[in-house]
């Protein structure tokens, strides 16, 4: 990865410079005034693949944004935090300009706030769409029927190659090295097979709060409830997040699974939209709304 070059700061102005390991400390401290969920070492797993700057004031962190990207052509960026105290200063623009730089003629992923979003459409970012974020406890789910052929089963421990290639062919950028990760930290991933191949997959991992299901790769929105409603009968009685595409047709069905609505970020991209194959594999749940 290119190395992110630290600016020198007009007088009085916050001072930029390249986010370091040192920095996740104060950026985790900065998540948790705005009560988001992240723990500590959800910053460290999303660090590890990231670029990324911190703002400082008098020595202090105060505001801090990272991108990550996926080979030449794409990337994706989050954990954009500007301390409340610290904002109308420009240091939002700031960040976001230092993170774009480099990454022109790239295709770049983010989910916005209401209070960003302004900000990103300044900055060439376009609305393509919505998530709908669900969480609860979790409950036994009843399982949804498959097809003749078609099957739910564990993750091998050689199949990594092949669910890289579906994330991949999914989100329109290759992953290769998140997905690893996350599949060694993954407390289940269920695979599901047509024919005898892997054409969809879902993992239940450790994050926040509890437990967050995600990526979920599927080639239909069927196929996507199967996986989900046997992670979330695998976590019954969890606190459970899952984060999804709004036009994905999963919202109702998620509801009346206990899993309620509490929020809906905005998806915006600058440069062309990845493309999934017709008739592919299709993304029904984000890892994070961080990384995508």
């Amino acid at each position: 990865m290119t190395p992110l070059l630290a600016e020198t700061p007009a007088a009085g102005s916050a001072a930029l410079r390249p986010m370091t390991a040192a920095d996740l400390e104060p950026s985790h401290a900065l998540s948790a005034e705005l009560r988001w969920p992240h723990r500590p070492v959800d910053w460290a797993q999303t660090f590890a693949h990231a670029e990324g700057f911190v703002a400082e004031i008098d020595g202090r962190v105060v505001a801090t944004a990272q991108r990550w990207r996926w080979g030449d052509r794409h990337a994706s960026i989050g954990l954009v935090i500007v301390s409340p105290a610290c904002r109308g200063r420009r240091i939002g623009n700031r960040l976001m300009t230092a993170l774009l730089d480099g990454l022109e003629g790239c295709t770049v992923l983010l989910h916005a706030t209401p209070e960003g979003r302004g900000l990103y459409e300044r900055l060439g970012f376009a609305r393509i769409g919505e998530l709908s974020q669900h969480q609860g406890t979790a409950q036994s789910v009843a399982p949804v029927a498959l097809p003749a052929g078609c099957r739910l089963r564990p993750a091998g421990a050689n199949e990594l190659p092949a669910l890289q290639a579906l994330d991949a062919e999914a989100r329109g950028m290759p992953r290769q090295a998140l997905i690893a990760d996350l599949l060694g930290s993954a407390e289940s991933c269920v695979v599901f097979d047509r024919d005898n191949e892997p054409r969809g997959f879902a993992m239940l991992r450790r994050f926040g709060r509890g437990h967050v299901i995600g990526p979920v790769v599927a080639p239909d929105a069927e196929c996507a409830k199967a996986l989900i409603a046997h992670l979330v009968s695998t976590n019954a009685g969890n606190f459970t997040r899952i984060d999804i595409d709004k036009a994905s047709d999963l919202m109702g069905w998620l509801e009346s699974t206990g899993l309620p609505s509490v929020d809906e970020p905005t998806t915006m991209l600058r440069g062309e939209l990845p493309a999934p194959a017709p008739g592919g594999a299709r993304l029904f749940a984000i890892v994070t709304q961080a990384l995508g």
